[in-house]
């Protein structure tokens, strides 16, 4: 078997798996009490098959973009139209407009964000109060006989931030708030890298500062995005300087132990990326050692992680329910999630390498939630937990942005 035909193989299997948990993911909102009726503990008058009131939207939304999309790869739609699509995908701009445009969409987003920062983080979020200050009060050595606030201490990173955040600067939502514009800037440098267009990484900040559940956690303490942007670090150090990635990880790990199984997408990401056999054997080693010593320190050591261990199959199937009740407001996600994991399918068959990681961290970043419920009684699905899942969806709009003009290539 050739290395095309391997890579081809890899690809569909990507795919396959992909879009079996977006289907699982899309299906309660067709069906909302499906998953409850078969696998829930109260069963009794549901009717499993109660059109859910999304359900018509996401069918003709679908049925609509995915009748253009067909028209426009079989190249069947009137030719102005088409000219004007391929003048869109093939549009790029220069370094130093793209610098412009992302300056003065970060400028509207934190002129309109700050406000934000002045807001009373106890009047709104009840883990602040109850788990979040307790956990300062006796950090970074005290001890809790909450679960709860015990864990937070065991999350260095992120409380020594936060605690920097409140007692250096005195505001405690202030780096929470830094952490979610340089989100943003990376969602920008990540598309570019991946794409190799500065115009697509632009669209994908567009498409992220659009989504319900990013503006509305950006600058929450107690949900902060510390370790999403360490792990976006990660990702993007890897062609970038390799050694940084594990680093990275590691901050984000140490931030929230959620990340824990993020580690599988970045040695994806590394297979795919274009960097020497050397470069990813050192990559592979290094994720190894510090996954290896990782959970070491969680085992051996004096942690809350092996004490929250429970086993329960049912959540599996109900996490899935529960993950497209949490993004209900994020109406374009709902809409696009399906076409786009087509759409990355058919670019990663058209030579874009990197379709095929963003497809994998899609699949990840969905699956890590029923997984880990299903395993844990410490873990429930909330919306913040999707930021890195409407990160990557929106990386993955950028790239039907990708396609080089004729000159370019």
């Amino acid at each position: 078997m050739s290395d095309l035909e391997s890579s081809h193989y890899v690809s569909y299997a990507i795919f396959f798996c992909t879009i079996a948990v977006v289907l699982l993911t899309l299906t309660p909102v067709i069906f909302p009490a499906l998953f409850s009726s078969v696998f829930g503990m109260f069963t009794e008058n549901l009717n499993p098959f109660e059109p859910g009131y999304q359900s018509v939207f996401l069918i003709v939304s679908n049925i609509v973009i995915f009748g253009f999309g067909i028209a426009y790869y079989k190249n069947k739609i009137p030719s102005p139209v088409y000219d004007v699509f391929e003048k869109i995908r093939t549009f790029e701009i220069s370094k130093k407009i793209a610098i412009i445009s992302l300056t003065i969409i970060l400028g509207i987003y934190i002129g309109l964000s700050s406000p934000e920062l002045l807001l009373n983080e106890g009047d709104d979020w009840s883990d602040y109060n109850a788990v979040l200050l307790p956990a300062l009060e006796i950090w970074p050595f005290g001890e809790a006989e909450d679960v709860y606030v015990q864990e937070q201490n065991d999350r260095y990173v992120r409380m020594f931030l936060l605690d920097m955040s409140l007692n250096i600067f005195q505001n405690i939502k202030l780096l929470p708030f830094i952490a979610s514009i340089l989100v943003v800037v990376f969602t920008y440098l990540i598309t570019a890298q991946f794409s190799q267009k500065r115009f697509a990484g632009i669209i994908a900040t567009v498409v992220l500062l659009q989504t319900y559940t990013f503006l509305k956690y950006d600058t929450v303490a107690v949900y902060e995005n510390f370790w999403v942007l360490f792990f976006l670090i990660s990702l993007y150090a890897i062609q970038k300087k390799w050694f940084l990635s594990p680093v990275f990880y590691i901050l984000a790990f140490y931030t929230k132990a959620y990340v824990a199984p993020f580690f599988l997408m970045t040695l994806f990401t590394t297979y795919k990326s274009e960097i020497s056999t050397r470069t990813k054997l050192a990559i592979l080693i290094s994720y190894i050692v510090i996954v290896g010593i990782s959970i070491a320190i969680i085992f051996l050591g004096d942690t809350v992680y092996p004490d929250v261990i429970q086993v329960n199959s049912s959540k599996f199937m109900l996490g899935f329910q529960v993950i497209i009740s949490q993004l209900r407001f994020d109406l374009f996600f709902i809409m696009m999630i399906l076409p786009v994991t087509v759409g990355l399918m058919l670019l990663s068959k058209n030579g874009l390498k990197h379709a095929d990681s963003i497809l994998i961290l899609i699949f990840g970043t969905i699956l890590v939630a029923p997984t880990l419920v299903t395993f844990t009684y410490h873990y429930e699905i909330l919306p913040y937990r999707f930021v890195p899942l409407l990160v990557f969806f929106s990386i993955g709009i950028g790239m039907f942005f990708s396609k080089k003009s004729v000159n370019d290539s």
